[in-house]
């Protein structure tokens, strides 16, 4: 039966790939299981087989506790020190004492369940064999043969047992997937897991896009040109912005390849998904125009503090520049980081003269001078009385229409301007009285309630819709002195609503 032992652990070990180890440890949990139900299942069995020989040792052990231990559940494998030692006069608390008994024969274990204890030792060593081998590829552009759908979604042969799963949510719409069909994807998550899929993957996220084009486009690959961006909406259209880091190579056109032939055989990848490839720009209002290809941008205005551009297109064209359900204004706004809003070129000359208007209405009636200064100081790109008051008087001074005298004359107006909305400010934030109920707030104290009040908030329904980044904006203390404030100021939505409660404490503890 030794000699048996032996050729079953090299038989399954050199079949599964596993280390022999674990193969003997298989054998060892089949041989005391197999007794335990020889002897009963209430004792604890040990086998141990030599790993030379094939030979093995059977051994009854206990579990030792304390002598005034109240946790001895099952006599028949728990002991006392004070029994323990009658067996091994060196046993100690927490360890085990054994004695040797009986060895099944190898040969009469039940085959079945022999075979079940192997093949889940087996399985479970294979299942971690690939969680470390895969641990850290997170972002790798995996490839494998379709083992088989279901509703949840597809699951790869990644060949070596492991295997990939691309769920639903993460297919490309609409994607004929049959069995045996070779697959792309992109691994995401690497999860370790008794049972079910552990490697989990995409095809629908733009990096899946970028690695595509670095299998197709080998200046890609080689770190000539540089994808620096992409957006997608999976199955129907994508863009891609692309740079070159060598001046002989135009990306565009490397991407596209001749006749289009690379982009067309990432385009089959993605089940016919359109991709624009458009060409990088460290200037953002040029990049913004690239990135709405095929539209034609008449008119583009940045507005820095929003983070927006307002886009003018032929009436025409808007239709293009939007595109389906907005898709074309969307990639571009996702691929550029900017808010787009596209218009036509009359309605963008409209808002313009709208903009003007105001501001011009603006500077003539705090600067008080008449609209053709107004419309000078728009003109140059002011837009607000802190510029007029705090731009170097160099600046001022080069406009065609300006003198010295004058620009001194309106830097000292737009200075008393702000020196006026200042003092009203500060009337306003000391005529600010916070309520009863805010100053009845357990632990409040009066100056924080006053702070409190001259920032809008008055009551203590205020306070208590702050998050808790809008209060420490108001007030600096701790995070979690504030998460607590505004705890105390919600206390009294939930006093029949336990459930609720306990939900605003997680948000607020969360925001902490």
């Amino acid at each position: 039966m030794s000699k048996e032992i032996l050729m079953v652990a090299d038989a399954v070990s050199n079949e599964k790939g596993v280390d022999k180890e674990i193969i003997f440890e298989a054998i060892e949990a089949a041989l005391a299981s197999a007794t335990r139900r020889r002897h009963g299942e209430d004792i604890e069995v040990r086998v141990a087989i030599d790993r030379e020989t094939g030979e093995y040792d059977t051994f009854r052990r206990w579990l030792v506790h304390t002598d005034d231990s109240t946790e001895l559940e099952v006599p028949d494998r728990e002991l006392r020190m004070i029994d323990a030692v009658d067996v091994d006069e060196a046993a100690e608390p927490g360890g085990y004492v054994e004695v040797p008994m009986e060895s099944v024969d190898f040969g009469r274990i039940a085959a079945q369940t022999a075979k079940q204890v192997i093949v889940q030792k087996v399985r479970e060593a294979e299942r971690e064999q690939v969680v470390e081998e895969y641990q850290g590829r997170e972002g790798e552009m995996l490839s494998g043969l379709v083992k088989r759908v279901d509703r949840n979604g597809v699951y790869i042969d990644l060949g070596g047992n492991a295997e990939g799963f691309v769920s639903r949510e993460q297919m490309v719409p609409r994607e004929p997937v049959r069995p045996q069909d070779r697959m792309k994807a992109l691994l995401v998550e690497v999860r370790s897991e008794p049972r079910g899929p552990q490697l989990f993957m995409t095809r629908t996220s733009p990096e899946f896009l970028v690695e595509l084009f670095k299998i197709e486009v080998p200046e890609v690959g080689q770190g000539l040109i540089d994808i620096l961006g992409s957006a997608r909406d999976p199955g129907l259209r994508a863009k891609i912005a692309v740079k070159s880091n060598d001046s002989r190579i135009d990306p565009v056109g490397a991407c596209v390849g001749m006749r289009g032939s690379r982009v067309q055989a990432v385009s089959n990848e993605l089940a016919g998904e359109r991709v624009d490839i458009i060409l990088w720009d460290d200037n953002a209002a040029q990049f913004v125009v690239n990135a709405m290809s095929p539209a034609e941008v008449v008119s583009i205005v940045v507005d820095e503090d929003a983070h927006s551009m307002d886009i003018a297109v032929d009436e025409d064209k808007l239709s293009q520049a939007i595109g389906r359900g907005g898709q074309n204004i969307r990639l571009a706004s996702e691929l550029s980081g900017w808010e787009l809003n596209v218009m036509t070129e009359t309605d963008a000359e409209q808002k313009s003269e709208s903009e003007m208007r105001v501001l011009i209405e603006l500077f003539s009636k705090q600067l008080d001078v008449d609209e053709e200064v107004g419309l000078i100081l728009v003109q140059e790109g002011f837009s607000t009385i802190e510029e007029v008051a705090y731009v170097p008087t160099s600046e001022l001074v080069e406009i065609e229409e300006f003198d010295e005298d004058m620009v001194n004359e309106l830097k000292n107006r737009a200075r008393d301007v702000l020196l006026t909305q200042a003092i009203v400010q500060e009337e306003r934030i000391d005529e600010a009285v916070p309520a009863e109920d805010l100053l009845g707030l357990e632990g409040m104290e009066k100056n924080v309630a006053y702070k409190l009040a001259s920032a809008g908030v008055i009551t203590r329904e205020d306070l208590a819709e702050l998050a808790t980044d809008d209060l420490l904006d108001v007030i600096e203390m701790d995070r979690e002195d504030a998460a607590a404030m505004i705890m105390l100021a919600r206390a009294h939505w939930f006093d029949d609503e336990p459930e609720a409660a306990q939900e605003s404490k997680q948000e607020a503890e969360q925001q902490a």
